[in-house]
């Protein structure tokens, strides 16, 4: 199958990004900036996309590409699209000049495409995008073309098709570009010969035989079930892959919506008939350690650590009877990674989550679908 991996460097859309391509029928997943050519090898994308981000590339510190990295994509044939940052950071690899600019950019704005190729193939020559920026390109490095301009921006998107590189200021990933996808449907199908091959159902199918093959045939499974989307989501592909082995803890934190506590029982227990459901009511302990606490990211580490607390003296207490439990399951997505500056060490934390703020001497394994 077909694979196209979004570097992250630092941009709150990389997730968003990589949904896009999924969405167009390709399979893609993130990875940090300073991924080695090694991994790359392995992985063997049919094309590399680079996120956006906070930075500037000519800042101390900035993440940037590793040395020999489009290099090994030219050499490789591995088309690549940068994307705001990565716009400018390929240009500044291959010998251009980047720029801070007094006007900056924020909003829809409509580029004029001066060379109507694969990339903006299908598209009008006139377009509304989304621009959120402050630097820009203002020399071409030796071989580019521009392929697109603002009225405040001249090198709004440019091209290389002998190198297969390719760089946008805006961001086709957002709906506020209306022809966004059209123009990422160009790049991964017309431009890398992706196939169209990837479909959320064989996926399920995959996960379920895939958790199978991880967990073997006696070993148990422990999971954090809050009756959320995400863990919800993993505790039916896991009780689907190995039944009555899945273990559910169901932790009542004090916080839940109204009669939460429980519909998510009569959900789990009632309708999906899952046998090892286990509710533990530690509403009083959360409560009472989050007295007088107005910050909300400390009111987040209290809720974090204290949910890790109770969880695993429940778990203690299973792992009397059922020894052979050794896997804790999470329902960890994206955002969750993205949010908590996981997927990339140039991102901003926005919130912690408690999944991904585990403790260093946790004996069991992570299975995360």
């Amino acid at each position: 199958m077909d694979i196209i991996i979004v570097l992250d460097f630092g941009g709150q859309y990389a997730h968003l990004i990589t949904r896009r391509i999924r969405d167009l029928g390709v399979y893609a997943e993130i990875h940090p900036y300073d991924i080695d050519l090694k991994t790359i090898t392995k992985i063997k994308p049919k094309a590399i996309i680079l996120s956006g981000g906070p930075g500037s590339v000519y800042e101390d510190n900035s993440p940037q590409l590793t040395e020999q990295f489009l290099k090994y994509t030219i050499e490789n044939k591995i088309p690549v699209l940068g994307i705001c940052y990565g716009h400018h950071l390929i240009m500044q690899n291959q010998g251009g000049k980047i720029e801070a600019k007094t006007k900056k950019e924020y909003g829809r704005t409509n580029i004029t495409i001066i060379e109507p190729n694969l990339i903006f193939d299908s598209l009008n020559i006139e377009e509304t995008v989304w621009m959120s920026h402050g630097d820009q390109i203002t020399e071409l490095a030796e071989d580019y073309k521009i392929f697109a301009k603002t009225d405040t921006c001249p090198i709004a998107a440019y091209g290389n098709h002998d190198k297969m590189i390719y760089g946008v200021q805006f961001h086709p990933e957002v709906s506020n570009t209306p022809k966004g996808n059209k123009i990422l449907e160009n790049f991964i199908y017309k431009i890398a010969k992706c196939k169209n091959e990837w479909k959320l159902e064989d996926w399920i199918n995959k996960a379920i035989e895939k958790i199978k093959k991880e967990v073997g045939p006696t070993n148990k499974v422990i999971l954090g079930l809050s009756g959320g989307v995400d863990s919800s989501v993993v505790a039916v592909l896991l009780h689907k892959a190995i039944g009555d082995r899945l273990h559910c803890i169901f932790v009542n934190n004090g916080v839940l919506r109204k009669n939460e506590e429980i519909e998510v029982q009569e959900s789990f227990q009632d309708n999906l008939k899952f046998k090892n459901f286990h509710y533990v009511d530690a509403e009083d302990r959360f409560l009472e350690r989050l007295n007088d606490i107005e910050d909300p990211e400390e009111k987040r580490r209290i809720i974090g650590y204290t949910f890790i607390e109770v969880f695993e003296n429940k778990t203690i207490e299973l792992e009397k009877t059922n020894p052979d439990i050794k896997y804790l399951a999470q329902g960890t997505i994206y955002p969750d990674r993205v949010e908590t500056s996981a997927t990339s060490k140039a991102s901003a934390k926005i919130k912690s989550h408690h999944n991904l703020t585990l403790p260093d001497d946790m004996m069991l394994e992570i299975i995360e679908p």
